[in-house]
């Protein structure tokens, strides 16, 4: 089944940009038949193998999780390797290298055409690993049933995903607050920010700052500076607006810059900017920061403005490099 799939997708140049990264238990089948020269192996030797099998675009192999830390394509092949390792059907032959077993050898003969966790299950040394990562908390496939064949994430995916997805919701709940707040609570709420993130000095002298505009006064409606010796200033215009924020806005404000001979702006509203109005900042001689609802939201979660953290996870899993002897 798997290599008549394989032959008609590799013959169909039209499918070649339509395939997203394939869930990492699809990758079984393939890797372990890659192993089954008995040659040792690498995860970049298995990643190469695979690209020539599945019908990946470059944009899709560069792919990356949530984090940022690695890519989706890798991290599948990572977590291939250390499931197969668990099962007993690769060992580590130096650091960073690895190679099929005589039960991965045994496996395959078996003429399989269908592998995923069930299949690892057989296996008593998988089996404890699970039941004794689900009961500590580590990154593993769960006892129970989510149907295999629809897992297309890694347990390290789908935690992320859980997070991006908490977060998402926090920052939903946090711009609803901001709207209902006053115009002046509003004010504070940006000097926190910004303050949080390095700029203006201390918050007292953010403070000031940003009332020296006197809101509304030209388009500005504040100053701060860039840093603590002040080297040079930003000037800001916040709108705690529930409509769109069009070019028109943003070129006033530019406009305000430019009166002011200032070089650099930062201009946040709590809805979000139109397509029109972020392409005109692109071509500025000054260097125009757009900050819509979201991504305020997002500066608050992430510089703790607004929040609270409740519990905090500290996910680790084996180094399976770490015990491979040269």
């Amino acid at each position: 089944m798997l290599g008549f799939a394989v032959t008609f997708l590799k013959s169909n140049p039209f499918l070649k940009s339509t395939m997203p990264v394939p869930p990492f238990q699809e990758l079984f089948l393939p890797t372990l038949k890659f192993l089954s020269d008995g040659k040792d192996r690498d995860k970049s030797e298995v990643a190469d193998h695979l690209i020539g099998i599945f019908p990946l675009t470059t944009d899709e192999i560069n792919d990356v999780l949530p984090s940022g830390r690695q890519t989706k394509f890798m991290n599948r092949i990572a977590w291939t390797r250390t499931y197969f390792a668990k099962a007993g059907l690769v060992e580590p032959t130096s650091r960073g290298r690895f190679r099929i077993t005589q039960r991965g050898i045994d496996l395959l003969a078996t003429g399989l055409e269908k592998m995923d966790v069930r299949t690892l299950k057989q296996y008593p040394e998988f089996a404890a690993f699970q039941k004794s990562s689900a009961s500590t908390g580590e990154l593993s496939v769960p006892e129970t049933a989510i149907p295999m064949a629809t897992t297309d994430e890694t347990p390290e995916e789908r935690l992320e995903t859980s997070y991006q997805s908490l977060k998402k919701e926090l920052g939903e709940i946090l711009l609803q607050q901001v709207l209902q707040s006053s115009p002046a609570f509003f004010e504070q709420l940006v000097i926190d920010v910004l303050v949080a993130m390095g700029y203006g000095g201390s918050r007292a002298d953010a403070g000031r700052a940003i009332r020296t505009g006197q809101s509304g006064d030209e388009g500005i409606d504040g100053v701060i500076k860039e840093d603590r010796l002040g080297l040079d200033q930003i000037y800001l215009q916040a709108k705690r607006w529930q409509n769109p924020v069009g070019r028109p806005q943003v070129q006033h404000f530019v406009g305000s810059l430019v009166g002011k001979s200032a070089h650099k702006g930062v201009m946040l509203t709590t809805s979000r900017f139109t397509d029109e109005a972020r392409q005109f900042v692109k071509h500025l001689p000054q260097r125009v920061v757009l900050i819509d609802g979201e991504e305020l939201a997002n500066l608050m979660i992430e510089f703790n403005v607004g929040v609270n953290p409740t519990t905090s996870y500290t996910v680790k899993k084996l180094d399976m490099d770490y015990f491979e002897e040269g």
